[in-house]
């Protein structure tokens, strides 16, 4: 068997594998939905709150999942999903997503972040795909509208990033703790760009394909650095920029997706820029492979210092960047990288007792004792790293 093959062959036991974890662990019979959180014990937190995100994701993992598995029981998970979503999370009063729920599926945290509305429709939209559910489509189609109206900067281009549930401005926009509190940030449009693709594939309206193109422009414009190769990330509503990390993770992860995103609004001379810029950044992302294969979770450049940790989503996006710049180029040694990617995963990253992956290790190899399930441990990193190298191999064989 080719080394190619086997790795085809070993990812397809992985994507069963992961999903085997999420259908036998994570489905709340009690409350509904699926459980909020996952401690890396393997504890079910019953009382967890529930976020938007995870069950967007859910969502989007095991419809995107049947496509290629055909198995029944990852339908019926994205149905199960879709419902929950559509039912506790989306808010058909004030035409949001509510970022999280109580255990009790009232509203918890009732602010609309873009983020979350972005993979709602990645979700949704995917869950469409496989089921022609014309709520699903509805409810993408009119998030996209609120995102439109409410997020889009008219005057300056781009998109901001929080509101209240009634799409007042919020002071504290940030996604997590770790997040500089700035109007514009890099993951959120790269997010946004990947959901409305997703979107165009099932909806082709004009409107919305000429704002992928726009926000195709506007992230080469501002957000990629063409110099060094690596993603800035952090502006506000001007476009001054406020410098932070270089995220490898996020550097690896849009070289491939903006590329997809380009290829799906059809523009010339944006898939041409972006297939440059593809190469371009999964070069200056070697700078952050250890020599074990892993990659680095971010560098503070200013100080020069090393966040030395390797998470297991960084691993996963490796894997399509890499692989992704490997079929731009036919160069060898970036193939080489993914199979030595794909090792260390093996090694370090798979729970080989439990199933799923591990938040990730130190730089003593030690193990990150984080979540396995939770509000942004989700099946879709990794679950789409094997589905979208399964997918690249089967047709590079033909």
């Amino acid at each position: 068997m080719s080394k190619l093959k086997q790795l085809k062959s070993e990812l397809s036991a992985e994507l069963d594998s992961i999903l085997k974890y999420w259908s036998k662990h994570t489905i709340d019979n009690q409350n509904g939905g699926f459980i909020g959180q996952i401690d890396f014990n393997e504890h079910l937190i019953a009382n967890a709150e529930k976020g938007s995100v995870l069950n967007a994701r859910i969502l989007w993992s095991f419809s995107a999942s049947y496509q290629i598995t055909k198995n029944e029981e990852h339908k019926k998970l994205a149905e199960r999903a879709f419902d929950f979503l559509s039912k506790y999370f989306y808010d058909s009063e004030l035409g949001g997503l509510f970022w999280s729920i109580n255990v009790d599926k009232t509203p918890k945290d009732t602010k609309n972040q873009i983020y979350a509305l972005a993979f709602a429709i990645y979700g949704l939209s995917e869950y469409y795909a496989i089921s022609k559910e014309e709520k699903a489509l509805d409810i993408a189609i009119n998030l996209y509208l609120q995102i439109q109206r409410h997020s889009y900067d008219p005057a300056n281009k781009g998109y901001l990033e929080a509101f209240s549930r009634d799409w007042k401005l919020i002071k504290d926009l940030r996604l997590s703790d770790k997040d500089a509190n700035e109007k514009k940030t890099m993951n959120t449009h790269l997010h946004i760009v990947e959901a409305y693709a997703n979107l165009f594939k099932v909806w082709r309206d004009n409107k919305l394909q000429s704002d992928i193109i726009e926000l195709l422009e506007t992230i080469e414009e501002h957000f990629i650095n063409t110099e060094n190769g690596h993603l800035r990330l952090f502006f506000d509503e001007e476009w001054n920029e406020k410098p932070d990390v270089i995220s490898y993770g996020h550097d690896i992860e849009a070289a491939w997706l903006l590329l997809q995103c380009a290829e799906i609004s059809e523009d010339e001379k944006l898939i041409a820029n972006y297939k440059k810029h593809a190469i371009h950044m999964a070069e200056a992302t070697q700078e952050g492979l250890d020599k074990d294969g892993g990659l680095w979770y971010e560098l503070d450049p200013k100080n020069n210092e090393l966040i030395a940790e390797k998470h297991w989503w960084v691993q996963a996006e490796a894997l399509i960047g890499f692989y992704n710049a490997y079929q731009l180029t036919n160069d060898e040694k970036i193939l080489d990288i993914v199979y030595k990617n794909w090792k260390f995963i093996k090694k370090h990253i798979l729970d080989k007792q439990n199933g799923e992956w591990f938040w990730g290790i130190y730089s003593d190899n030690s193990i990150i004792k984080k979540d396995k399930a939770g509000f942004w441990k989700c099946p879709y990193h990794n679950s789409r790293a094997c589905l979208e190298l399964i997918q690249r191999i089967e047709i590079e064989s033909k």
